[in-house]
C-alpha cells in the first residue's frame, strides 16, 4: 500500500493540509469604503421613499 496522501508536484501546497485554515485577505480600503458608501446610498434611497410615498 502507498503512503497516506502525499501532495503531488503539481498540486498547490496550500492543499498540504486541509486542517490549516485558510483565509481570505482583508478588502482594501477603497473597495470597504466602496461598499460602505453603497450601503449609505440604498438606505437613504428606503428613507427617502418611504417618506414620499406616506
Amino acid at each position: 500500500m502507498s503512503a497516506p496522501h502525499e501532495p503531488l508536484s503539481g498540486e498547490s501546497p496550500l492543499n498540504a493540509d486541509p486542517e490549516q485554515p485558510r483565509y481570505e485577505p482583508p478588502p482594501s480600503v477603497g473597495k470597504l469604503l466602496l461598499w460602505v458608501l453603497l450601503f449609505v446610498l440604498a438606505a437613504v434611497v428606503v428613507v427617502v421613499g418611504g417618506v414620499y410615498f406616506s
